[in-house]
């Protein structure tokens, strides 16, 4: 479902799982990883987050969540809420690989992380809760807000539009794009680059500009 692999410093992250979408088992393997990479954050390290062939994440499997309970679902939220937090503010630098689509859940995940990559042949970045009818929360939309342009977050929230790479990258929402079997080195090495910096200042850093948004996700 997920994979975590260490390349000498920089954690890889993979979701494997076809089209990756967010379920109680796959929130409770990206927690336990989530663990491990914040426990070993010194300095040089970085987390890059991928997918597999065509897709990133296509957000939630609404077929396993619509059968959740009442109480079931107060815990996922919460759970989710606790990943992108977590990601937020990881005390390390993050890299979004968009290998292929990043739908709703999966657009804010990698939203979630410092920098994004998109594969330049293939894949959309679409928040595409306008078009199955699935409100976007307060905290949640707060990720949007903090980190896209003003006019960006509103077209994607309010019209669902599919970005390619060129298209996000004029929008601002990914920070550049590579081939297919270029994009996961691209993504390390920028890791790499971030990675150089003190890590105690890029913990302080993440927490004074990203840590109002984490702190309302959990609150």
């Amino acid at each position: 479902m997920i994979d975590h692999t260490k390349d000498g410093a920089i954690h890889v992250v993979t979701m494997n799982a076809g089209p990756n979408l967010i379920c109680p088992d796959w929130q409770a393997k990206m927690l336990e990883i989530l663990d491990a990479v914040e426990s070993d954050c010194g300095q040089g390290a970085a987390l890059v987050l991928t997918g597999v062939e065509k897709f990133f994440c296509n957000g939630l499997n609404l077929e396993v969540v619509s059968q959740l309970d009442q109480q079931e679902m107060a815990s996922f939220g919460t759970r989710m809420a606790e990943i992108h937090q977590r990601y937020l503010v990881l005390p390390c630098p993050t890299v979004a690989a968009v290998n292929g689509h990043a739908f709703a859940g999966g657009a804010f995940l990698a939203l979630s992380c410092d920098y994004r990559l998109m594969r330049e042949d293939r894949g959309w970045f679409c928040v595409s809760e306008v078009d199955v009818g699935v409100p976007v929360p307060a905290p949640m939309m707060g990720i949007l807000q903090g980190k896209l342009p003003a006019n960006t977050a509103r077209d994607a929230l309010l019209t669902g539009r599919r970005y390619t790479a060129d298209e996000a990258i004029a929008a601002g929402i990914a920070d550049g794009k590579a081939a297919e079997d270029r994009l996961l080195e691209e993504a390390k090495g920028l890791a790499l680059l971030l990675a150089t910096k003190e890590p105690g200042i890029f913990r302080t850093l993440k927490q004074t500009w990203f840590g109002p948004m984490a702190e309302a996700l959990v609150h």
